[in-house]
């Protein structure tokens, strides 16, 4: 990490951290709220993420395009049917492209990056902007120049058959691009898949320093719900925890990626053991078992996480021991998960060997566990799907590599002796990070329950 990003990265740390002891995030008894942390308004915000972006184009793009053995990268784009990447290879504030927007990413000799824009609007730094008005057919004319100046042998453009994030160029963009070029060049233009996963998957030193502070505030807000100062048994209902989530987190100005949900499972309200999810909605009662899945996005950074809580009845003071022991037995999956972790793996071999070790272990269990970065649902291995135990065509077969993160995601089913032995469903997945020898917890995971009074 360069001096400049450290000192940004330092800044930022410093006015978001907690001081409450992120532990008591599983607690459930020691309250951390997201008053806790001060979160950058949307104009402080732009400095650390430009920050952070010329680290990427710098430092990160030059090995992953060599990486990928292109000498050319293309990301061509129109106002509101942006190629899904763009939004992470320009500095902010940016809402949209303007009219058609074009970056040309060329490798030199000495291994670094060329980065221009063929654009009606100049993007500024660090783009050098290689055509400076003109009608349409003048632009893309330019772009042919470009390239042709500078004589690639591999040319990426952005065209996938299975992955959507690397398929942004549109079908009526790809036919310009075939005109305005010259026919030699036609046969030059290969898939850029591979540096478009590469790109959106890795994480750099700055954003893996940031990434437990996202996750925090995440964590803190669903610490909140999963309180009395949310909850009172027998009035509140589930989807007044779920808005009040939604509710809070934009109060906080921290947009959330879906709409977050609350569910409830009780005594007496079987859970099947082949069924892929239990619970319900309704009014929250004593003695409940409640869930919750909640994802953010905050410095172009995005978390999924589930949490449980449990709703003590009036003469307990802690969770039945049947629901602390099915927790651990959730904590032990994810060690059996986070253990097969190897660089080169791929995510079908990652999820065989975690299906191998928790049956002899004896848990029933689920694993679907994705990759995140600049959004939710991000490129790379996919380790299961709840609807599928087995091997994931492509995705599933992409390998893992370091430094990149995930939400280690999935569910156990464990009888309850307090319920005579009905079955509760543990929903856990909490964000962690892969450094290529183990998997880190960005904010710590839950261990204990959150206890509602």
């Amino acid at each position: 990490m360069n001096v400049h990003i450290a000192a940004v990265v330092s800044a930022l740390l410093t006015i978001g951290v907690c001081q409450a002891n992120t532990a008591s995030f599983a607690q459930g008894r020691q309250l951390v709220t997201a008053d806790d942390y001060q979160v950058l308004s949307p104009r402080q915000r732009i400095a650390p993420e430009n920050q952070i972006l010329n680290q990427r184009l710098e430092q990160l793009l030059p090995q992953l395009m060599a990486e990928s053995e292109l000498d050319m990268w293309l990301v061509i784009n129109r106002e509101y049917a942006e190629d899904p990447v763009y939004f992470t290879l320009v500095p902010q504030p940016a809402f949209a492209a303007r009219r058609t927007t074009m970056l040309l990413f060329s490798r030199q000799a000495d291994g670094s990056v060329e980065k221009l824009s063929v654009n009606r609007y100049p993007l500024g730094a660090p783009y050098l902007q290689a055509w400076a008005g003109g009608d349409l057919a003048q632009q893309w004319q330019a772009l042919a120049d470009e390239i042709v100046k500078r004589a690639p042998k591999r040319l990426g453009i952005n065209v996938s058959e299975h992955w959507p994030v690397a398929d942004g160029l549109t079908s009526g963009l790809h036919q310009q691009l075939l005109k305005v070029l010259p026919a030699e060049y036609h046969n030059r233009l290969v898939p850029a898949e591979k540096l478009v996963i590469r790109w959106l998957e890795q994480r750099t030193d700055a954003e893996l320093a940031l990434y437990p502070q996202v996750v925090s505030l995440a964590r803190a807000v669903i610490a909140e719900a999963f309180s009395n100062k949310v909850i009172t048994p027998g009035v509140t209902s589930t989807d007044d925890v779920a808005w009040y989530i939604r509710e809070r987190f934009e109060k906080l100005d921290l947009p959330v990626w879906f709409m977050p949900y609350v569910n409830l499972q009780r005594a007496g309200q079987a859970c099947e053991a082949d069924s892929p999810s239990c619970g319900g909605s309704g009014i929250i009662q004593r003695g409940d078992v409640l869930h919750t899945d909640v994802g953010i996005c905050y410095l172009k950074l995005c978390t999924d996480t589930q949490e449980m809580a449990y709703v003590l009845k009036n003469a307990e003071t802690d969770a039945p021991a049947g629901l602390k022991a099915a927790l651990a037995t959730g904590n032990r999956w994810q060690d059996l998960l986070t253990g097969e972790f190897k660089t080169g793996r791929s995510g079908n071999a990652i999820l065989a060997a975690t299906n191998k070790a928790a049956v002899q272990a004896k848990i029933n269990h689920s694993t679907y566990t994705h990759a995140l970065g600049f959004v939710g649902h991000a490129p790379g291995p996919t380790i299961g799907m709840w609807d599928n135990q087995g091997d994931t065509p492509v995705q599933g077969d992409w390998p893992l590599h370091a430094n990149t993160a995930y939400a280690i995601e999935g569910n156990i089913k464990q009888a309850v002796p307090e319920w005579s032995k009905q079955l509760v469903q543990i929903k856990l997945e909490q964000s962690a990070y892969f450094d290529g020898k183990q998997v880190i917890y960005l904010a710590g995971r839950q261990t204990q329950w959150h206890l509602i009074r």
